[in-house]
């Protein structure tokens, strides 16, 4: 038989309480944050000092379990009569699990109901991080949930509700909310009900039929490939707008603006005249003569703008992302062999997979180039075993606001960032146009979908290549040309010429077929002329060699294979006309 009670605990005696003793038992009266007058036990602590002896608020329920184990569950009830409800139901639990009528799981499941969700919520937490998870992937787990659990006033497992979920994500949506970003959310509570599906702290998933946003119709950031000559533009601009920012001159502002602030501009007004491509020499050539004195200065600007353009080559000629790129250490290099490669680890890449990326040569120079002049690189190869410390020195120090820096590339070497259909170019854009580089130069596509390290070939060829750069004119040209107004014999020429006609593809055919087994009597085939009146006298001669079969009716170059039908038994293949066989 179960019982209930309230739970005791201790804690430290609040200051300026007083401390008396009744019926030989001690006690202290204190006031509490309200002013109330405090009376509660005392007793010695396991550190030898006095500590008040407190009531818990709320009943516990002690019983046994189905499997005959002492169990205290507190209640959280405040009335006993309520209490002794709850443990009614306990012990009525216990009964059917000692039956056989419920199951272990079963009865389990029931007491996770109650449990506060956060608490389901940190464990499931530690089983993703056991996963391999990312700290930013934890804390966007983190950050999304707490917002969805406030809002949808989330407090037990119990609370979870289709419904109430497709509501915050409908207002969401009238806020504006991408739908990639509702799907996120969804994705993230979604992950959790499986977790708890699975370790048998839900019956079942609660959210399996809430059906995800449309993200193809409500796309917020569609990125375009760079062209070529935009790519050219961009490195040279890279390379010398960290020297060029130091050589731009000061413009104050004209007196229509001056008017228009209310008089003189101050200092701070100023403004330095834009970078263009054009200008972009000139204004090199003015920061060195100003900083002509600080020569170890100017040397670390032009790395500085060295490196900015060969991070930006890297990630056109790879298709590394960002992340990706910033985790690559020296030692991740292998430059000596005939195929140069990079090594990227399962622990950095997306997928979590490790993969192994080839260089091109002349990057690899330019890799082989940056690391020789940087001192203490012993070693650029993977496989050497005595790999000094240096080799764990990361490739580029790619810095945080990558974008901000590319942004300011883009507009001094005047590409637009945003094209006509609004579509952006961003550093992600970068792996973007490596796809549509492998598209244009007639890869493959299970070689892009290789080298973009897809699981998915659609994606390969249908987002991460951009139709608007790929020779889709020129490749219609290749296609035959359908005259409608054309007679049958011009329209046959002209086909004969684009190599389009069937008698010309008959010419691919090797010469000799095998035959049946029957020797053959006499062989025809059809004269290829473009004239009309050549083709007549073909005819005429064809229908001779059927009457009277004749090995001089074959041209000189076929005299021959003729003549060892007999013992081959093979015949030659013709366009047009059947063979003649003899009556036996």
């Amino acid at each position: 038989m179960g019982t209930v009670y309230r739970a005791t605990y201790t804690k430290p005696i609040p200051a300026g309480a007083e401390l008396f003793t009744k019926s030989g038992e001690r006690f202290a009266r204190w006031k509490n944050s309200k002013g109330r007058k405090q009376v509660s036990p005392v007793t010695m602590g396991q550190d030898g000092t006095d500590r008040l002896v407190v009531e818990s608020p709320t009943y516990v329920a002690k019983y046994r379990d189905g499997s005959g184990i002492v169990c205290k569950v507190s209640t959280g009830c405040r009335d006993e009569d309520a209490a002794r409800s709850v443990l009614s139901k306990l012990e009525r639990r216990a009964e059917l699990v000692k039956s056989e009528v419920l199951s272990k799981g079963e009865s389990a499941m029931a007491d996770h109901q109650t449990t506060p969700v956060a608490d389901h919520f940190a464990a499931y937490l530690n089983h993703v991080q056991a996963k391999g998870a990312t700290a930013e992937h934890i804390a966007d787990l983190k950050r999304k949930a707490k917002r969805l659990f406030a809002d949808c006033v989330v407090g037990t497992l119990r609370d979870i509700d289709a419904e109430t979920l497709e509501a915050w994500l409908n207002d969401r949506q009238s806020e504006g909310m991408a739908a990639r970003t509702r799907n996120t959310y969804l994705q993230a509570l979604r992950g959790f009900c499986k977790w708890c599906v699975h370790t048998e702290r839900l019956a079942s998933n609660p959210l399996i039929r809430v059906a995800k946003a449309d993200e193809k119709s409500d796309r917020r950031r569609q990125r375009r490939s760079m062209t070529e000559a935009e790519l050219v533009k961009l490195l040279q601009v890279a390379r010398m707008r960290p020297l060029a920012e130091y050589g731009r001159k000061t413009t104050r502002p004209s007196e229509d603006e001056a008017e228009a602030i209310g008089g003189a501009p101050k200092r701070s007004k100023w403004r330095k005249a834009a970078l263009t491509l054009d200008t972009m020499q000139a204004v090199v050539q003015r920061a060195r003569e100003r900083l002509a004195a600080n020569p170890e200065f100017v040397e670390k600007l032009e790395r500085l703008g060295r490196e900015r353009a060969l991070i930006y080559k890297t990630l056109v000629l790879t298709g590394l992302r960002r992340n990706e790129l910033a985790s690559l250490t020296v030692g991740q290099l292998d430059l000596d062999g005939a195929m140069p490669f990079v090594v990227l680890k399962a622990a950095d890449e997306k997928n979590r997979q490790g993969s192994t990326i080839p260089l091109r040569l002349d990057l690899a120079n330019d890799l082989r180039e940056w690391l020789s002049d940087t001192p203490n690189t012993a070693t650029l190869r993977l496989r050497d075993h005595n790999a000094t410390p240096d080799s764990k020195r990361p490739l580029f120090t790619v810095p945080a606001g990558l974008v901000r820096i590319l942004d300011r590339d883009l507009k001094a070497a005047g590409i637009k960032k945003h094209d006509e259909r609004g579509r952006s170019i961003d550093v992600h854009a970068l792996r973007h146009s490596f796809g549509t580089l492998l598209s244009k130069a007639g890869v493959a596509p299970r070689t892009a979908q290789a080298a973009m390290r897809h699981s998915k070939i659609d994606l390969t060829m249908n987002v991460y290549t951009d139709p608007k750069l790929l020779d889709v004119a020129g490749a219609l040209n290749s296609l035959p040309s359908l005259n409608l107004n054309a007679s049958p014999s011009t329209e046959r020429n002209t086909m004969r010429a684009t190599g389009t006609d069937d008698s010309m593809s008959s010419a691919l055919v090797p010469p000799l077929v095998p035959n049946s087994g029957k020797r053959g009597e006499s062989v025809s085939f059809a004269v290829i002329s473009s004239d009309d009146d050549d083709e007549r006298t073909a005819r005429r001669a064809t229908l001779e060699n059927r009457r009277k079969p004749s090995e001089k009716a074959l041209p000189a170059v076929f005299a021959s294979k003729a003549s060892r039908m007999e013992t081959t038994r093979i015949e030659l293949a013709t366009s047009g006309l059947q063979s003649q066989r003899s009556p036996s």
